[in-house]
């Protein structure tokens, strides 16, 4: 969801070729398969992933120029707004230690938020109208800072007033990542790191250094509309400023660890049940908003999303010009999965078939 405002692809991609066998001898075709095989021949995506924890499905490629195949499930790739979720279990462990209480007022963390009546469960909700700071980044300056973003977004007119709806902004996770900040008394980064990276051996998962734009270890390459040069249409964005994603969508990661971190998450293995129960209760029905579904509903940096199977699955899901991601874990014992894009997939046929290819793998999970 990080940026989707100013990132829409459309991408021919070589289609995948391959022998037929008789019909009378057919098997019944792999249902994430062929959702992942609809976003390369029909989508155009170039390559597309997805990882349940035991088999890992590919279509298309990684790289649209060599051709070369794509890569498995310790490939690197931008996690965009699946960060909040990281973020938000940050905070909520401030919480179990008293550090933070949810009804107090941001300001108290944040000068620029002083009297505006915004608190950090209203953060952590998306419900507090502040306008969506990436929108107004000039995205060919130098980089600017996360008091800089702010000032941006506070100069716009509030989507709506505090608490009286819920509308998602990227700029709700920029201050939730500021109030770690003061309240940590470390950078966000560090603290999620010691909090959640570690605690979860997620040793492939890291955070962009500052200036560092390209991915590290094995990737794919990511195709789409790159922020500062949108006039030249579709080109290879891989190389990004991660570092200014931030708390919003900053992270790099792997579909293995993604998996690791949401049932790590989910698991109690980060917080105690009461705490990753509010994140999970207290929630806003986002149904048909966004990119959500009917039926979804958003609580504290993650949202569930019925199942086709019954039931629902944990997650949040992301997007940048260069990739979008779903998954989550499912309750009801389904499993966890991880399914990538290697471009913008956030709408339309697209974002149907990404969802689905979700929806199959945790419907398969359990049976």
């Amino acid at each position: 969801m990080l940026s989707k405002r100013i990132a829409a692809a459309v991408l021919f991609a070589a289609t995948l070729t391959g022998a037929f066998a008789p019909v009378a001898a057919a098997r019944q075709p792999d249902p994430v398969q062929r959702q992942l095989d609809a976003l390369v021949e029909r989508d155009g995506v170039p390559g597309a992933l997805a990882y349940d924890g035991r088999t890992t499905r590919v279509a298309g490629v990684a790289d649209l120029e060599s051709g070369r195949s794509m890569v498995d499930e310790q490939g690197r790739f931008r996690v965009a707004s699946n960060t909040k979720a990281f973020t938000a279990a940050a905070v909520m462990r401030l919480v179990v230690d008293g550090r933070i209480r949810l009804d107090e007022s941001a300001g108290t963390y944040v000068p620029q938020l002083v009297g505006r009546g915004i608190t950090v469960r209203q953060l952590l909700k998306q419900r507090t109208g502040l306008p969506e700071y990436t929108a107004l980044v000039d995205w060919t300056l130098p980089p600017g800072t996360s008091e800089d973003y702010l000032g941006l977004a506070l100069r716009a007119e509030p989507a709506f007033e505090p608490g009286a709806d819920w509308g998602y902004s990227n700029t709700n996770y920029l201050v939730l990542g500021m109030v770690i900040d003061k309240v940590a008394g470390v950078d966000f980064r560090t603290y999620i790191e010691r909090t959640v990276l570690r605690p979860l051996h997620l040793d492939d998962t890291y955070w962009p250094a500052p200036g560092e734009l390209d991915l590290r270890g094995p990737h794919a390459r990511n195709y789409g509309f790159h922020p500062a040069h949108p006039e030249a249409g579709r080109v290879d964005v891989t190389e990004l400023p991660g570092y200014e994603f931030g708390a919003s969508g900053g992270l790099v990661s792997t579909p293995e660890d993604l998996n690791a971190f949401w049932d790590g998450l989910f698991g109690g293995r980060l917080l105690p049940g009461w705490a990753t129960r509010l994140m999970t209760r207290d929630t806003s029905d986002v149904s048909g908003r966004d990119v959500y579904p009917a039926g979804s509903r958003y609580g504290y940096g993650v949202a569930s999303i019925p199942l086709s199977c019954g039931g629902v699955y944990w997650g949040h899901g992301g997007d940048l010009p260069g990739d979008s991601v779903g998954g989550g874990r499912a309750m009801g014992h389904r499993g966890t999965v991880t399914v990538y894009t290697t471009t913008w997939a956030a709408e339309g046929t697209s974002l149907r078939h990404l969802q689905g290819a979700v929806d199959a793998a945790l419907c398969a999970g359990g049976r």
